[in-house]
């Protein structure tokens, strides 16, 4: 039976390049990998092209280079033999065909020079060794020597040669194996799934900044719980994360329980996943009750409790982060802040006040949004009377912002009255007072004891200032 052509997937210009270079310098050339799966999948426009030779991909790219009308700039990575150019809107990234060894106290290999066939067995997945060829007698036929076509029929993901050999040398790929899963919903078939759970003490060797990597793209995925799932399953998690680890279980004292808030909290991961593309936000709902294992204590009175859990989780964001090698910076800060903030809508919506609405919009400043967005990913309830109520309530705490808000502007709160305006009225230098007042007026319009005005908050200034026994100039 002759072999399907291909074409459709060659439409993009940069292929007639690529086949014009590689016929000059007389190389057999091949698309490989993602590009040639996604097209198969029909997952939209690529954004990346890997491109392999039988010969040197650094010639092969500043061939291609040369060829293109503007002439663009070839990157060269001497290290991995690779070259890398940008056509339009397309990264395409040139290597030659090799094979690889590797030792067992690192996920580099030794790199040899090999064939197509060498090249194809050093990838991680069947489904990421399909190769559609770019010679001109061949063009556009598929080279599937391990059935990677079937794997994508029947949506499994399969490692072409023995899995224990393909996560031992390079363990990384115990990690892509459970993205690729989560990202296109596919299982793992068995033997790959068993080879992982063997092979788990592996990812020891792997860079934090490449397992996060990892991570963000399983966090990323339309139902990330598949992943988070599989990373439990096989013995990964705990090498990753233990803190979300400590959540799984559930105990029982006189006959009373706790929810599971392992799957509590991935059913939280997976509604949020509905309603942002955050990233950060995505790993507040991640990390917003990993201080619950830390406080959790048992009372006669009142049954299980985790008092703090928000405060204590929100200091260990801040240990997971730097145990990760995960950015320091404002991301971090933010996370924190949501897990800091997690309850506090939750608290409120039974009662809604305006001077609590008002604390809650000050202190959440221009994250008030993605709070309430986090707040509601977290009723996981399954009482259909309960997860209404709670939503309505919700509806209530929005509108409230909204009102407060329009009334009050409490959001990034600026005083009315200046430190400096309150020196000058009461011919201070710098002191303890002038923050006590500030801290008060800050307070009553809080509260709504004045309106958030300057008149207003300077007559308040200048009682508060009596109070504690100060002049105002004349």
């Amino acid at each position: 039976m002759p072999n399907p052509n291909y074409k459709n997937a060659l439409a993009h210009p940069i292929f007639q390049y690529i086949r014009n270079a590689s016929t000059e310098l007389q190389l057999d050339t091949y698309v490989i990998g993602g590009f040639v799966r996604d097209f198969l999948l029909k997952r939209g426009e690529a954004k990346d092209i890997d491109v392999v030779a039988v010969g040197s991909g650094i010639a092969l790219a500043k061939k291609v280079a040369e060829l293109l009308p503007h002439k663009p700039k070839v990157k060269v990575f001497k290290t991995y033999g690779t070259a890398m150019l940008r056509f339009k809107d397309i990264e395409v990234e040139f290597v030659g065909a090799r094979k690889e060894s590797y030792r067992e106290d690192s996920r580099n290999p030794i790199v040899e020079n090999g064939t197509l066939q060498d090249d194809q067995n050093r990838r991680d997945f069947t489904i990421n060794a399909l190769a559609l060829s770019l010679n001109t007698e061949t063009y556009g036929d598929l080279l599937d020597p391990f059935n990677g076509l079937k794997d994508l029929d029947k949506k499994i993901i399969r490692t072409p040669l023995e899995p224990g050999i393909t996560y031992s040398d390079d363990p990384l790929r115990m990690m892509r194996a459970i993205r690729f899963a989560t990202q296109l919903n596919f299982k793992i078939e068995k033997d790959s799934l068993e080879a992982i759970s063997l092979h788990k003490e592996r990812i020891k060797i792997i860079t934090k900044e490449r397992i996060v990597e990892e991570l963000h793209k399983i966090l990323m995925a339309p139902v990330p719980s598949i992943g988070f799932l599989l990373l439990e399953k096989t013995g990964l998690l705990p090498f990753i994360s233990p803190e979300l680890m400590a959540l799984k279980g559930i105990d029982e004292v006189e006959g009373q329980r706790h929810k599971d808030n392992f799957y509590h909290t991935l059913e939280v991961v997976d509604n949020i996943a509905e309603n942002t593309d955050n990233l950060w936000l995505r790993w507040a709902a991640l990390l917003h009750d990993i201080g619950k294992a830390p406080t959790k204590k048992f009372s006669k009175k009142v049954g299980w409790t985790f008092h703090g859990h928000e405060f204590i989780g929100s200091k260990m964001v801040f240990k997971l982060f730097k145990r990760l090698k995960m950015p320091l910076n404002d991301k971090m800060k933010f996370v924190q802040k949501m897990v800091l903030m997690s309850s506090r809508p939750i608290v409120i919506a039974s009662g809604v006040t305006d001077s609590a609405v008002r604390r809650l919009v000050f202190d959440a400043g221009d994250y008030i949004e993605d709070l309430m967005t986090l707040c509601e990913a977290d009723i996981t309830t399954k009482n259909p009377k309960r997860f209404k109520k709670y939503h309505n309530n919700f509806k209530i705490v929005r509108q409230k912002i909204v009102d407060v808000e329009e009334r009050d502007h409490v959001r990034n709160f600026q005083p009315p009255v200046s430190g400096a305006l309150i020196m000058e009225t009461f011919n201070l230098k710098p002191c303890k007072e002038i923050g006590l007042i500030k801290d008060a007026i800050k307070e009553a319009i809080l509260e709504g004891e004045i309106p958030n005005e300057y008149e207003a908050a300077f007559t308040f200034m200048l009682t508060k200032g009596e109070a504690l026994g100060l002049s105002k100039m004349n």
